[in-house]
């Protein structure tokens, strides 16, 4: 349990009266003061797309005075959406770095991509982020990327805040975005605030914490926040409301904390616990994960934003008291840091993100990259405010760091000072986990998961001149971007892209255009399918090669078993005593060589070169005549994988997608009707308002261009989300013109 007295900043501070001076500082003004570890909060903004993430980020930074005016994502001026494409199209495309000051806190906080196609830059951010503010579109609730970004922040153990924004729309309904939040996040609510509203207009919030009424003065932006104390008297119809729902609030949290709940059987009532009980309580609650503290306001309307980064304060955690801190501490007072993000900026080349979680980082010093085994220079050291930077001389334990100069580090890499202090890291790491190698391995190598894409396709310079730039221009972008794949078709020399969905590639060659000035061309989009086999197979394969006066002799019997899904993919047959001599006979040389083969034959299925999943690969016997070299032996391995994938009725799997459309009730059978015809199966309907909510599973292959289809059906009144579920084996009708599809590639 947390003690009372963990937050140095008493209650009483935070619930002074908000008055800026009117200063005309420079648009971007760095004052980023440096605090104790206690003062700093790493925290990361998640949400659906369009619920109001940059809006919201531009807030913060205008009212913590770090810029003198707001801008806009339907301007295109915003700080945190630099990129050219972010303000042509006003999405967010990659997470973008701010650190500021919000009285005597300091805020290392990340916007995130809202569209499911960049959902690697908010998997690359949640490793380390120690807390987050989920932001809610009022009206919707709880959207499909909601749930996918709550997902991955469970993954991570990551307390969190939801806002609910944009509550100044007359559809915006506060108690069914708690009930959406309850049944579909599956967690407790713990609302503070509520809203209120005159003649369906959004003029206020209540702080059920202190029973006050929080007006916000439109003439100044919001800036100027107005605190009265609710009386019955005055009041009456409204002080009723918040006293009730302060009660319940109260009564929740008894529920799930047991110090709050002595107080409470202590004093026998509910109605007079005081404000700096419920905010401890509500404290614990949120760090132990057991709700969530819930916050409304509408951001582009200027109101609410300051609560919720005073929320951020009272509720979220520091670096000191993280769990995902503790492995780190293995480095003692060495500098520990994982890379989070890598950007090429025009001047300074490549800029490296990293979280630091021990030691402190330098100008100009020298880092040693544990996962990659080699050093490196720092040259310059930034604190980052999106596309701009402050250079500095030293960034602290527990902050953001932006260093310049590194070549070879990549997402997820860890470093620190030097080798003895990575190597005495690994001493300390494994004496503490001695039965866990895989976790200990784990820890020390790359910390990015990266999913599978589902798109790829043909890139090719406008000449031969290009195609050096144009190779470089790709190097970066994967540098940056770890879930674009690009790889060289052996047969054919073309540069093949792979992606998470078409905006994603479209994206990218966008960038190339505008950003290194190649004028590439791309080959039509195709699916991203995977093969497998049916039926278990099992044959011999000889193969004899004579290079000189050298003869090369293998012969190698194995077996492929379906529906394997383990991570080992080559097993070893020592069934009988004559096999299990046989394969303890093999050299490691030898050995490694058969798993390179393996590996390579499993890369490159026989229906359409996909990649095979779920077969697990069995070796029974193998002979090897002395001289016989390792390439032999992977070749010999390869070809007779390839044969037992071409006798052993190998198949077709197709990506899955699940889709979320809303639309107005009118056009729902409009659009049934045609994803039936796309092979689509209907999951679920819901309402929200005038609106049908309708998910679907649908095949990836039949989802091709669809949003201008949906926008045709609908009359352009209909939005749609699109995220990976599953793989799915095809119909023999339906593999057969994915294969004919695809030979044009």
């Amino acid at each position: 349990m947390l003690k009372r007295n963990f937050l140095k900043t008493s209650w009483c501070r935070l619930r002074t009266r908000y008055v800026h001076k009117n200063v005309s500082p420079p648009e971007r003004e760095f004052k980023i003061k440096d605090c104790e570890i206690a003062k700093i909060r790493n925290i990361g903004i998640l949400a659906h797309i369009d619920a109001g993430k940059t809006t919201t980020t531009e807030r913060m930074l205008f009212y913590s005075g770090l810029i003198k005016d707001m801008g806009e994502v339907h301007h295109g001026n915003t700080v945190t959406d630099y990129m050219e494409q972010e303000r042509q199209r006003g999405i967010t495309i990659t997470s973008a770095a701010v650190s500021f000051n919000w009285k005597d806190y300091r805020f290392n906080l990340i916007d995130t991509p809202g569209h499911i196609d960049f959902t690697m830059g908010v998997e690359q951010t949640l490793q380390i982020l120690d807390g987050a503010i989920v932001i809610l579109d009022g009206s919707a609730g709880v959207e499909a990327q909601t749930i996918t970004v709550s997902r991955q922040a469970d993954r991570y153990d990551i307390p969190r805040i939801i806002y609910v924004n944009k509550m100044d729309r007359a559809d915006a309904d506060f108690d069914m975005s708690l009930r959406s939040i309850e049944s579909k996040l599956n967690v407790e609510t713990l609302p503070i605030h509520i809203p209120v509203k005159e003649a369906g207009v959004l003029e206020g919030i209540v702080d059920l914490i202190t029973m006050e009424k929080l007006m916000f003065d439109k003439k100044c932006q919001g800036m100027n926040l107005i605190k009265t104390k609710l009386t019955e008297k005055d009041d009456g119809k409204l002080w009723n409301i918040a006293s009730e729902k302060r009660l319940i609030l109260t009564d929740k949290l008894s529920s799930l904390d047991d110090q709050l709940a002595d107080v409470i059987i202590e004093q026998e009532s509910l109605e007079n616990v005081q404000p700096q009980m419920l905010v401890d309580s509500l404290r614990r609650v949120t760090l132990s994960r057991k709700g969530v503290p819930v916050t409304l306001g509408s951001s582009y309307k200027n109101t609410g934003v300051q609560p919720l980064m005073d929320s951020v304060v009272l509720y979220l955690p520091s670096p000191a008291n993280v769990s995902n801190s503790k492995p780190y501490r293995c480095f003692e007072n060495n500098l520990s840091a994982r890379v989070f993000k890598i950007v090429h900026d025009s001047l300074r080349g490549p800029i490296t993100f990293f979280r630091i979680y021990s030691g402190s980082m330098k100008k100009s010093q020298k880092l040693y990259n544990v996962t990659r085994e080699q050093s490196e220079q720092c040259t310059r050291l930034y604190i980052a405010c999106a596309d701009d930077y402050e250079e500095v001389a030293e960034v602290s334990r527990g902050n953001i760091a932006a260093v310049a100069g590194l070549k070879g580090t990549v997402t997820g890499d860890l470093v620190t000072s030097n080798m003895s202090a990575a190597n005495r890291a690994k001493q300390i790491m494994s004496k503490a986990n001695p039965d866990q190698p895989d976790y200990v391995r784990n820890f020390f190598a790359s910390g990015v998961n990266l999913p599978d894409p589902v798109f790829f396709c043909s890139i090719e310079p406008p000449s031969l001149s290009t195609q050096s730039a144009l190779e470089t221009a790709l190097q970066e972008l994967q540098r940056e971007d770890p879930s674009l794949r690009v790889k060289i078709e052996s047969d054919t020399d073309q540069i093949v892209l792979s992606g998470m969905g078409e905006l994603h590639i479209d994206i990218i060659k966008e960038r190339i255009r505008s950003e290194y000035k190649i004028d590439v061309d791309l080959g039509p989009l195709q699916i991203a399918y995977k093969e497998t086999v049916q039926d278990p197979i099992k044959d011999t394969l000889v193969l004899e090669h004579k290079v000189g006066q050298t003869k090369h002799h293998v012969s190698i019997t194995m077996s492929l078993i379906p529906n394997y899904e383990e991570k080992e993919k080559l097993l070893l047959d020592r069934s009988t005593p004559d096999n299990a001599s046989n394969i303890d006979a093999i050299h490691p040389r030898i050995m490694n060589a058969i798993k390179n083969g393996v590996n390579a034959a499993l890369l490159h299925g026989v229906r359409l070169s996909c990649p095979v999943v779920n077969v697990g690969v069995k070796l029974h016997w193998l002979e090897v005549t002395r001289g016989t070299s390792d390439t032999i032996v992977s070749a010999a391995t390869s070809q007779c994988i390839r044969k037992l994938l071409q006798n052993g009725n190998s198949i077709l799997l197709e990506p899955i997608m699940r889709l979320e459309i809303v639309a107005p009730e009118e056009y729902s059978s409009n659009i049934n009707n045609d994803l039936n015809r796309r092979r689509a199966e209907m999951q679920e309907i819901a309402m929200r308002g005038n609106n049908k909510i309708m998910r679907y599973l649908a095949p990836l292959s039949e989802l091709l261009g669809y949003s201008t289809t949906l926008r045709i059906v609908t009359s352009g009144n209909a939005t749609f989300s699109l995220e990976f579920n599953h793989y799915q084996q095809m119909s023999a009708i339906d593999e057969e013109e994915a294969i004919e599809k695809a030979r044009g590639f």
